[in-house]
C-alpha cells in the first residue's frame, strides 16, 4: 500500500512546492490564473479547456508540443499524447470515484529542453464557486525559463533602493551595463556608479557575484504574500 501510495505522495509534494515558490498556496482557482510563474490550465469533468493563464496560453499558441485542439489539449507526439490521455483518465474518473494526480515529461527541441505538467483533479468538495466546471489543473512548468525576480523582493532582501534593485534584476537577466544604458534612458557613466554603490552595499567586488545573489532569490515566494 505504501508503495502504491508513493508517486501520489511525491506528487503532492512537488506541486505545493510549486505553489509555494510562486506565493500561491492557498489561492482559489481565479487567483491561481493571475500567476505569472507557471502556466495553468483548468479543465473540466469532459478534459474540455476551461480557463489558461497567460503563459499556458502563449504556450499553445506557439504549439510547438502543447495544442488546443478544438478545446482539448493535446501533445504533438503520439507517445506523449498517449500518455497524456491515460493521466487525464485517472484526473478525470467517472463520479463517484476519487480522481488521481500524475506527472509526465513533454519534449521538445534540444536548444529549449523539455515542459513538465503536473496534473492534478480538483476534490469535489472545494468550496470555490468556479469548482463546479473546473475538475482538474495541470501546471505546465518551463525548467528552461526562469521564474522573474521581483525586484521589490530584491530591494528588501538586499537592502538596495528601488533603482539600485531594478538595476540588479536587470545585470541577473543577462544585460549588460549598455544595455540597461539604453533601456532606461540613462548613459553608461550613471548605470557604473549604481552598479559600484550596490557592490559597496553587499561587500563585494564583482558583479558576477551581485548576479548570483539575485538568482538566489529567483525561487522565493513573492514578495507581496
Amino acid at each position: 500500500m505504501i508503495e502504491r501510495l508513493q508517486p501520489h505522495v511525491r506528487h503532492f509534494v512537488i506541486v505545493r512546492q510549486v505553489l509555494a515558490e510562486a506565493g500561491a498556496l492557498g489561492a482559489s482557482l481565479g487567483e491561481l490564473l493571475e500567476s505569472t510563474r507557471f502556466g495553468l490550465i483548468q479543465l473540466n469533468r469532459d478534459g474540455r479547456i476551461v480557463e489558461a493563464n497567460d503563459r499556458a496560453r502563449r504556450l499553445l499558441r506557439e504549439g510547438v508540443r502543447l495544442v488546443d485542439q478544438r478545446g482539448f489539449l493535446r501533445v504533438r507526439v503520439p507517445t506523449e499524447n498517449a500518455e497524456l490521455s491515460r493521466l487525464l483518465d485517472c484526473a478525470l474518473p467517472p463520479f463517484g470515484t476519487r480522481g488521481a494526480a500524475g506527472s509526465m515529461i513533454v519534449g521538445r527541441s534540444s536548444s529549449r529542453g523539455p515542459l513538465i505538467l503536473h496534473i492534478s483533479p480538483v476534490g469535489e468538495q472545494q468550496p470555490h464557486c468556479q469548482a463546479r466546471r473546473v475538475a482538474a489543473l495541470i501546471l505546465v512548468l518551463d525548467p528552461a525559463t526562469p521564474a522573474p525576480i521581483d525586484p521589490a523582493l530584491v530591494a528588501a532582501a538586499l537592502g538596495l533602493t528601488t533603482t539600485e534593485s531594478e538595476l540588479a534584476v536587470a545585470l541577473a537577466a543577462g544585460q549588460t551595463v549598455r544595455d540597461i544604458a539604453l533601456s532606461t534612458g540613462r548613459t553608461e557613466q550613471p548605470v557604473r556608479w549604481h552598479m559600484k554603490r550596490i557592490l559597496r552595499k553587499q561587500g563585494i567586488s564583482r558583479q558576477v557575484d551581485l548576479v548570483r545573489r539575485v538568482l538566489m532569490l529567483g525561487g522565493a515566494p513573492d514578495s507581496r504574500s
